[in-house]
């Protein structure tokens, strides 16, 4: 079989904790893996133009043409995430840890070979539950392209890989906070309540009715 070489953009994503979740229940952990695949994760990659080269059991490995639409796969997924635990106690829920390289890759038939995919797994075993992690090489293309503020963990040693990585840590988003609209007075309460003019004008007349005021400061005497 022939072997081309190519530039690609390689995500690796695996399953936080997975050995520990299928000890503690084999098929409830398989039947949401499934489902979050086949209800997030294959249609997020999907719509960013990804090709999914393999699945390990908890992991894959994705394709991406472009950098860019690689990270923001990457993070439509972790942010979409959280939603889907929401009730789910913490030692049950499916985290997914995410990690992103650019680099030169061997194509073999639908499979991909080198330190490209190799660098890209090595990033994703140093991420975080939930974490998104990028080499420079990720970094350096989608640094003034994307919205984000990236966190320079410095270079990493990573196992079977020559040289030191240089590693970023894409923010995760902060939830947006709610605005509260405050509903306009019904016409019956802005009846009850005065305006400020009103009311001022209602203490002036006071004043001035008071014996005890004098009338040359608030109401001059007629001519």
């Amino acid at each position: 079989m022939s072997q081309t070489r190519r530039l690609a953009a390689i995500l690796a994503a695996d399953v936080a904790g997975y050995s520990r979740l299928m000890g503690a229940d084999e098929e409830g952990t398989l039947g949401r893996l499934n489902a979050l695949r086949h209800e997030l994760v294959d249609p997020k990659i999907a719509e960013h133009h990804g090709r999914i080269v393999k699945t390990t059991g908890d992991g894959l490995l994705v394709e991406f043409a472009s950098v860019v639409d690689a990270v923001r796969c990457a993070v439509a997924v972790q942010q979409a995430i959280p939603e889907r635990n929401t009730g789910v106690a913490a030692d049950n829920r499916i985290e997914l840890r995410i990690g992103i390289n650019l680099g030169d890759v061997i194509v073999e038939g639908d499979d991909l070979y080198g330190d490209g995919v190799n660098i890209a797994a090595r990033i994703e075993a140093l991420a975080d539950a939930g974490g998104v992690l990028v080499s420079n090489t990720v970094h350096d293309q989608v640094r003034d392209r994307l919205p984000f503020v990236f966190e320079d963990l410095g270079e990493q040693q990573v196992k079977n890989i020559a040289r030191p990585v240089r590693v970023y840590r894409v923010p995760r988003p902060s939830p947006t906070p709610t605005l509260t609209r405050r509903s306009p007075p019904s016409p019956a309460m802005r009846e009850r309540v005065p305006s400020a003019a009103s009311a001022r004008r209602v203490r002036a007349a006071r004043y001035c009715r008071s014996p005890t005021s004098r009338r040359s400061r608030c109401c001059p005497s007629p001519i």
